[in-house]
């Protein structure tokens, strides 16, 4: 079984396409390999800023020979029809056969298909290949009509094994396959020829490249670490810049410079910033003062010098770099410690949605949210006002228009050096988050209460203009948002009815969007809202105050609010199911509970359902929902055909049998349990109650006869029926339980 080595070499390819690129090389090739017929032991793609290079091992020297039969028309059949099965066979009528079936004589046909040679496969799925890869960006050069990412030099394709080597012939756009590739640009110009990948790798190594992606990364991770070993610093790790860079020379060698001492005092922040970005430095940290003092970067060659020239050059660019950075910073301490209005000022003029008005509306009703959480975060209501007001100041800032991932980080620089408090630092850079699954979240209280705020105005405001997320589709990020406010309720341990404040700032953002509200009057609802917690009473509450208001002033706002509360509610429901199913809790579990009082309250939502899976999960739990969807499926369909509701009136002294009895004694003891464990929210305690009914109510069915003769008896055990369904109906809701 021959070996298939291929090598596509050109100019240099962005790093950033290069991972991407050879596992598309990889599956193209190795799928038309497969759908022609041949087989392999294993694939893999290597590659290097001009190389994609794939080598298959163990490929079928050449495709089987396949058989296949074919049932035509019946014997007899008109001609156009006969000759249609012959055409789409590929066969002449006289390599017809006729068999006799059960349904009278019919056609058949066998087509042989003879096996190809490997190389002429290759050959076709190569040419195929190149001619429609994949690139995200791509360019022409010359004359020809090829597309690649950068113009492409030479195409190695060989099959090698135990007799020798063959080159598979094929031509594109003039680009004629070989055996032969080339080294190093400036350290082994020139090309030379290989006989297999043993042979490719190992004379590839020897022109100073180094063919594996994971191999030179390794390589400039530990010479990083050794160089700052050796001063007594550490290496930032920087797992995106490492792949990045590796993927940015094919011999790397690996130089440590020195920051002049003029930025030393920049915050290690932007150090580690600026030169990630411009220069693809790693930065080198002095772990005694955390202060970044030197940078490595990463040649593509030797030099004679050691690398003195390209250090050199390289500081002075970093220089004129860190010049600018400095700059931006003085600049912005200046603003922050005279008067950071400036910014906060300037936001007004900053759009944040055509519909949803500036970056400042946006900051009011984020401030006025904060004001509200901040008694459940247990954060000061003035201090979190003021952190969310001067939480996104640094968004006018230079530094960070020059760098926007610094958003938030400068925030927390500017605002302690405007000498606030710490703590309202703290929010500039923590109310952005969690912004992923793996993110920190934030536990200071003013930090959460901010954080909350700015996560759900963005929800409620994109609610109040219907853009909402539509399948894949999530231009604002709203599922992350959602997210985010999960996380931060549950790993905070938070209780607050999220309906509540859905309410409060649908209120401010749909007044502001449809001028529903005379504004001096929105804050009277919304202290009604908070008063009441009933929507409709806090409008009563309002129209009873200002009485010279029309009722039409209210009815968009008293019409649609509640209505988009509800969705959004229930969208946050669905965020919830994804984010407990790395748990084990199913979504009918879930639903379960969410059909229970309490919904918009994430924490007592989830310790139920916790505590119902648990219980599920039991052969009692699971044969407890099994006994009473039998008790309210008799029920149901007995109210129905009765046209009654057998919902009050069982009485143990209409009890017929032993297990009728058992069945009312244990219904009462669980009640007296189930009923100040709910109360106390001790929800393992009130499904271990409702689990103890799996007995009795099994024994009950396996006894007794619910629809007897007896219209007393029968009105008492299914009154009996209700009593088992308004038991546990009080935990959870049963009847949304699958299976």
């Amino acid at each position: 079984m021959p070996d298939l080595l291929i090598e596509l070499f050109s100019e240099e390819i962005p790093a950033r396409m290069q991972t991407r690129a050879g596992e598309d090389l990889k599956k193209r090739i190795t799928d038309g390999l497969v759908e022609g017929g041949l087989t392999y032991a294993g694939a893999a793609a290597l590659t290097t800023p001009r190389r994609l290079t794939l080598a298959v091992e163990g490929l079928l020297a050449e495709s089987p020979t396949i058989r296949e039969e074919r049932k035509g028309p019946k014997v007899g059949a008109p001609d156009k029809a006969v000759e249609g099965f012959l055409r789409g066979a590929g066969i002449t009528r006289d390599q017809l056969e006729e068999r006799d079936t059960p349904k009278g004589a019919v056609y058949f046909a066998t087509i042989e298909k003879p096996g190809r040679p490997a190389a002429e496969i290759v050959a076709e799925v190569l040419e195929a290949t190149i001619r429609n890869f994949p690139w995200p960006k791509s360019m022409r050069w010359g004359g020809g009509a090829l597309r690649w990412v950068r113009p492409l030099h030479s195409i190695l394709c060989i099959l090698s094994d135990e007799t020798g080597t063959q080159v598979v012939p094929l031509e594109v756009e003039g680009i004629a396959s070989g055996d032969s590739t080339e080294g190093h640009r400036f350290m082994a110009p020139g090309r030379f020829s290989v006989a297999s990948f043993e042979d490719y790798a190992a004379k590839l190594k020897r022109a100073f490249v180094v063919l594996s992606p994971a191999e030179r990364a390794e390589h400039i991770w530990n010479d990083a670490q050794n160089l700052a070993f050796a001063a007594g610093l550490d290496v930032v790790e920087d797992k995106g810049l490492l792949a990045e860079v590796a993927g940015l020379v094919e011999w790397p060698v690996v130089l440590m410079g020195e920051i002049d001492a003029e930025f030393l005092d920049l915050p290690p922040e932007v150090l580690q910033t600026s030169m990630k970005e411009h220069q693809k430095f790693f930065s080198v940290r002095n772990p005694k003062t955390g202060r970044i003092e030197r940078f490595i970067t990463v040649a593509n060659r030797e030099t004679a010098d050691n690398g003195a020239t390209i250090l050199a050059g390289n500081q002075k660019v970093l220089s004129a770099r860190l010049a600018d950075a400095k700059f931006f910073w003085e600049n912005d301490l200046r603003v922050a410690t005279s008067d950071m209005s400036q910014w906060t000022d300037a936001l007004e003029n900053v759009t944040f949605h055509n519909k949803l008005g500036s970056q400042g509306d946006r900051i009011r009703r984020i401030a006025a949210l904060a004001r509200e959480l901040a008694p459940v975060t247990g954060a000061d209501a003035d201090q979190a006002e003021k952190a969310a007001k001067l939480a996104k100041a640094d968004l006018n800032s230079e530094m960070v228009y020059e760098f926007p991932e610094l958003q938030g980080l400068m925030g927390r620089y500017y605002i302690e050096a405007a000498g606030e408090d710490v703590a309202v630092a703290a929010v500039a850079q923590e109310h952005y988050s969690p912004l992923g699954p793996s993110d920190e979240v934030p536990t200071a209280s003013l930090s959460v209460a901010v954080a909350l705020a700015d996560k759900l105005d963005t929800l409620t405001g994109f609610w109040a203009i219907d853009e909402k997320p539509t399948g894949s589709k999530d231009p604002f990020a709203l599922r992350r948002a959602a997210l985010g406010v999960i996380r931060l309720v549950l790993e905070n341990g938070l209780r607050l009815r999220l309906d509540r404040f859905f309410d409060s700032q649908l209120v401010r953002a749909e007044s502001a969007i449809h001028d529903a509200l005379p504004s001096e009057n929105v804050e009277d609802l919304l202290q009604e809202i908070a008063r009441h917690g009933v929507f409709g009473a806090a409008f009563r509450a309002v129209r009873e105050k200002t009485g010279d208001l029309q009722a039409a002033e209210f009815l968009s706002l008293e019409e649609r609010v509640p209505d988009v509360s509800d969705d959004l509610l229930s969208f946050f429901h669905d965020r919830l199911k994804v984010f407990l199913r790395d748990e084990g809790i199913r979504h009918d579990i879930i639903d379960a509970c969410i059909a229970m009082e309490g919904n918009d309250d994430l924490n007592l939502l989830v310790k139920r359902a916790r505590a119902l899976n648990a219980v599920i999960a039991t052969g009692d739990g699971e044969n407890l929902v099994q006994g009473f969807k039998r008790a309210n499926n008799i029920l149901t369909q007995a109210e129905e055909k009765d046209g009654v509701e057998y919902s009050f009136g069982a009485d143990a002294k209409f009890a017929e049998t032993e297990s009728e009895k058992t069945l009312f004694a244990a219904l009462d003891a669980a009640q007296d349990r189930i009923a100040p464990a709910l109360e106390a929210e001790d929800f393992p305690a009130a499904m271990s109650a409702m689990a103890g009914l799996r007995a009795p109510i099994d024994a009950f069915f396996e006894e007794v006869q619910v629809n007897t003769d007896n219209d007393i008896v029968r009105r008492n055990r299914l009154n009996l029926l209700s009593q088992i369904r308004t038991v546990c109906s009080s935990v959870a809701d049963l009847t949304r339980i699958e299976g």
